[in-house]
């Protein structure tokens, strides 16, 4: 018609693109086609016409041609193009040249904000990553500004790659949901609740209190829904937990948690409750809520089961558990179980990116792998857990996931034409689903509608500045970049990102003498020769951690309490960090030494080894006999020790704390009159440490 008005439908056809498979051809049309006596036709705002239609519903039907009538921000009819067209005009129809027109993805994991920390640190295991390193760049840098910034690049890239709903969890998400909002995208959006102070809430308390208002103000949002975000069960109280769940309860809302994903967690928590995650999480009452599991690697089939009986979805996260060692999830067995399992990015900074497509394609991969069994979760399975199923396992599956009518009009145009795609078959309609799956890529993607509205056309965004975006991030990127920098310098500061560590300042005077006898000392300690305070018996395991570029020691000690029955009764961890000791001229050549940074080790051994780096460790094994005693007024330590690994024999090590030069003068003194009382040679004073003695330095 070459542009000129058509008498017989009465339009006007404006060419923009070939038809052929590219960019969508636009039709302006009132009405298209026009009525007859026989039908009365019923108006919606777009027809998308010629389309093969992937609807997802539950029968998984497909049309082909297809086409789809919006009225609104709904789906108003979907069905063959003939269908359609006889019943439907609109005021404006797009031809869709032969494309694939489906409901857009659902992310069901995320953390978009840690877009701006993509790239940070990477190879480490779970816990160096996230304690190491993204909570205390976090601490440094997260606001309202960096949440609201980090959110628009990720719907960025979420609209480029087709997603038009996702479920997040981070601070301030608040701003989290304002960004999504004005970006025009759907989203679960899930305040992180803690069990210590995070970068918007000094306590869980403050958090909760944050959350109540937040979810008061967005619980109506056409395009929001306000969550509650326990974030795990190892970062959270049973207290918060049980909080948490009431909450969600209470206004209707989903709880996003993190449950199970490594094989750590799970046998920490068996040890700690005798039970594994989810049945811990069942009687925190968590399941009185609508819950969203992220990761689930870890959970037998009889958790399996419990998740289905409270109608929990699952976020399968395949691409961040590889990449940080966490497993495999069994989602096949899963979905075996009914289990509705979606499948998620995880946060830009363990992924490292957004791309569903990626994630549909290990999903199917992994469980075939996994299994030995390439039947198991075929294409269109993986399809389903990133469109409806996804939907339903975040609980808005009334509203999305599908092309159906009534739902809202969140849909995709995907390009299968490409070289990468190329040929195609038309024999078996299944095979559709095996082209998105195993050769489509999220730049196939070319249009992106959400609620009705069209957010990126032919490849153009239509809501976000990506140009700004970009150069705002990389100025975020030079910030944390001098950060983490200055931080690696020093080990006092690594040490004070992760642990808060207090500073002592305190000076030690300290001897040790090699003994034969240590019944002998013992005996005369009990005698009365001094004033007891306390008694204690320790087995004591040091870890020094040298560093080649700095004359600091960070000491790791596991320190086990022995009761009466010679059983161990608690286990405490520390570290500190030690300055080079210090030698003054004090009666009987005694030691004086400094310790600097004192912090509890609330992580494990080899935590620590990954995360300071030191260049080599020296352990050192004790068994000690503590007695806190006064002599002559003044308090001191004596330790009867035993160095058993490597074994160097036992020592009397008399110590005493001072803070000043002339303090220690007189201490020095003391300890000299004390050995001498507990028959100790005064004059075979070691003014060493034990680990020069064990290195002989």
């Amino acid at each position: 018609m070459g542009g000129q008005p058509c008498p017989e439908f009465a339009t006007q056809i404006v060419a923009i693109g070939d038809g052929g498979g590219h960019p969508l051809r636009r039709i302006a049309t009132v009405p298209y086609p026009p009525p007859t006596k026989k039908s009365m036709n019923q108006h919606a705002d777009f027809l998308l016409t010629n389309a093969v239609i992937l609807t997802m519903d539950d029968g998984y039907t497909q049309h082909d041609p297809g086409a789809i009538a919006i009225t609104g921000n709904q789906i108003a009819a979907v069905g063959p193009e003939r269908e359609i067209l006889k019943d439907w005009t609109a005021t404006e129809s797009l031809d869709c040249g032969g494309k694939v027109v489906m409901p857009g993805l659902v992310n069901a994991h995320t953390h978009v904000p840690m877009t701006l920390l993509r790239g940070l640190a990477d190879d480490l295991r779970l816990d160096v990553w996230l304690l190491g390193y993204m909570m205390p760049v976090e601490r440094e840098f997260v606001s309202p500004e960096f949440v609201r910034l980090g959110t628009k690049l990720a719907m960025a890239e979420f609209i480029r790659g087709g997603i038009t709903t996702f479920a997040d969890m981070y601070y301030f998400e608040e701003d989290v949901a304002k960004a999504t909002a004005d970006a025009g995208l759907r989203g679960v959006c899930s305040q992180t609740i803690l069990k210590f102070p995070s970068p918007d809430s000094a306590s869980y308390e403050d958090a909760l209190e944050y959350t109540r208002g937040f979810i008061q103000r967005w619980k109506d949002h056409p395009l929001i829904v306000p969550a509650v975000a326990p974030h795990a069960p190892y970062t959270c109280t049973d207290a918060i937990l049980q909080a948490s769940a009431a909450l969600a309860a209470e206004f209707d809302v989903p709880l996003h948690i993190h449950l199970a994903e490594t094989s750590l967690e799970v046998e920490n928590m068996v040890n700690e409750h005798g039970m594994p995650v989810i049945p811990y999480v069942k009687k925190q009452r968590l399941f009185d809520a609508k819950v969203i599991t992220a990761h689930c690697v870890h959970i037998d089939e009889g958790e399996m089961h419990t998740l289905r009986q409270y109608n929990a979805g699952v976020a399968h996260n395949p691409s961040s558990n590889l990449k940080l060692a966490s497993g495999i999830a069994p989602v096949s067995r899963m979905l075996d179980v009914g289990v509705n399992v979606g499948l998620g990015t995880d946060g830009p900074a363990s992924n490292n990116d957004l791309d569903m497509f990626e994630e549909m394609r290990l999903a199917s991969f992994l469980a075939k792998g996994s299994t030995g069994d390439p039947t198991v979760v075929p294409a269109r399975t993986s399809v389903d857990m990133a469109t409806h199923m996804g939907a339903r396992a975040i609980h808005l599956g009334e509203i999305t996931g599908s092309l159906e009518p009534g739902k809202r009009a969140d849909l995709i145009v995907i390009d299968l034409s490409p070289l990468h795609n190329s040929p195609r078959f038309s024999h078996n309609p299944e095979g559709r689903y095996a082209q998105l799956v195993y050769a489509a890529k999220s730049t196939d993607v070319t249009d992106v509608m959400v609620d009705g509205k069209w957010l990126m056309r032919d490849h153009n965004l239509l809501t976000l500045d990506e140009t700004e975006l970009l150069a705002e991030a990389q100025e975020y990127a030079r910030r944390i970049d001098t950060f983490i920098i200055e931080r690696e310098k020093s080990v006092l500061s690594k040490l004070v990102a992760i642990e808060g560590a207090t500073q002592e300042e305190s000076f030690e005077v300290q001897a040790k003498v090699n003994i034969d006898d240590p019944e002998a000392i013992m005996e005369r300690v009990r005698a009365g020769m001094v004033e007891i305070l306390r008694f204690r018996h320790y087995r004591e395991f040091d870890t020094y951690f040298h560093f080649e570029d700095s004359p600091n020691l960070l000491r790791y000690r596991e320190d086990e309490f022995i009761d009466e029955k010679g059983e161990v009764s608690n286990v405490r961890y520390r570290l500190t960090l030690i300055g080079p000791a210090s030698r003054k001229a004090f009666p009987g050549n005694i030691l004086l030494s400094r310790s600097r940074y004192l912090a509890q080790a609330t992580h494990s051994l080899r935590f620590y080894r990954e995360y300071f780096k030191p260049s080599h460790t020296t352990e050192i094994e004790k068994d000690r006999l503590r007695w806190r005693v006064l002599f002559k007024g003044t308090e001191f330590f004596i330790n009867v020790d035993h160095v058993v690994a490597p074994d160097a024999g036992t020592f009397l090590e008399i110590k005493s704390r001072t803070w000043s030069r002339s303090d220690a003068e007189v201490k020095s003194t003391l300890v000299t009159e004390l050995l001498a009382l507990l028959n100790a040679d005064p004059q075979k004073i070691i003014s060493k440490d034990y680990l020069e003695v064990i290195e002989g330095d």
